[in-house]
């Protein structure tokens, strides 16, 4: 054998085994990200998740009791659906944008994910420009943190964190456990330095694909992709405008609280959850109603007469996988009723309802 060919094959050796090292990281988790999709195609027609934002970290009244929840309180039960916030974990923070230590956020995640529950996940970064927050939406900084960009590597330190922070959600024999990551909602709307008015919908979708692919090379596996425009939209044509490709998203959702707070807006409201649910039918996604709610909620038939008409339509209903309502900061800022509340019963009796799942409700029918 020639030393020429002996070479050949040994750097073909090597870049083979190079070529399992990347791509490892994305199977490594594998059975964790199925684990979740599995779920919730099983529910799919059976039931729909109520989820909450922060929902174990504080309430009204209340922050950081353990075994502590808003949802609880008023409906006897926690969420099925758990989400949390990451921003400020990309500047090296201690806590999150809403003051949630990110140590607690680890715990709470991994307290919900052993008691049977999902953990749903956004991001609102600080531009790694200059460090302004999400809500400058006339600020360009998206063609420069992308490959090429003069803050790539700002941009790139930013993931490292996120990454970190994933890589950490362990059970209790160290397995990492699986999560929703929704990143760059709302795209469609004007008010992030990732939406409309700032970047075109190629450059997002290259952000959003440069975002997951990144995550994935560093060896987080266990993620379930959702893809979340507002509700600025009025055919399937312009809820895929942004939409980044087949191969990174698993679930199609739609964030909308406008419809839901303005008269007949329910109606709007279904139609739109028809188009994202006829996609997700076409692509073999999950679909889900990601960010909802009234704040304040001052219309004491709310979450019957408005959230419940929504969920109880034929279509939905059968469709769906999870509703999630914001979070419950203080008397102040709040989606959700707490007890005493004006509409904390009207809440309750939508919850009741057998098709809108709670945790026990979500993991009696896994049994």
């Amino acid at each position: 054998m020639s030393r020429v060919v002996v070479v050949l094959i040994v750097l073909t050796g090597i870049f083979f085994l190079n070529c399992c090292e990347n791509s490892k990281p994305r199977t490594d988790g594998a059975d964790a990200e199925n684990s979740i999709i599995l779920k919730l195609k099983q529910i799919k027609g059976e039931g729909i998740l109520f989820g909450h934002q922060d929902d174990l970290a504080y309430g009204v009244g209340w922050e950081y009791v353990d075994g502590e929840s808003d949802v609880k309180r008023v409906a006897g039960d926690y969420p099925a659906l758990f989400g949390w916030e990451l921003g400020g974990l990309e500047l090296g923070h201690e806590v999150n944008l809403d003051s949630v230590p990110f140590h607690d956020m680890k715990r709470f995640a991994e307290w919900a994910h052993a008691n049977g529950g999902i953990n749903t996940f956004s991001w609102h970064p600080h531009s790694p420009i200059n460090s302004i927050n999400s809500w400058h939406g006339d600020s360009i900084v998206v063609p420069h943190i992308l490959p090429g960009g003069e803050y790539n590597e700002q941009f790139n330190s930013q993931l490292d964190k996120v990454a970190a922070f994933f890589f950490g959600l362990k059970d209790s024999t160290g397995n990492q456990i699986p999560f929703i990551f929704r990143p760059w909602h709302e795209m469609d709307g004007g008010w992030f330095w990732w939406g409309s008015k700032a970047c075109s919908p190629d450059e997002f979708k290259s952000l959003f694909r440069y975002t997951i692919d990144y995550l994935h090379e560093k060896g987080i596996g266990n993620m379930v992709v959702a893809y979340s425009p507002d509700r600025n939209f009025d055919t399937k044509e312009e809820y895929l405008q942004w939409y980044p490709g087949d191969e990174l998203v698993d679930i199609l959702g739609m964030d909308n609280y406008y419809d839901l707070k303005h008269p007949g807006g329910e109606q709007e409201a279904i139609r739109k959850l028809h188009l994202v649910i006829e996609l997700a039918n076409e692509k073999d996604k999950l679909a889900a109603l990601t960010e909802t709610g009234l704040e304040f909620v001052p219309d004491t038939l709310w979450y019957s007469q408005k959230l419940g008409s929504v969920l109880n339509d034929p279509v939905v209903k059968k469709e769906i996988s999870y509703a999630m309502v914001w979070r419950n900061d203080s008397e102040k800022h709040f989606f959700f009723p707490y007890p005493g509340q004006a509409a904390a019963a009207d809440a309750k009796a939508l919850l009741d309802q057998p098709h809108i799942w709670l945790l026990n409700e979500f993991n009696h029918f896994k049994k």
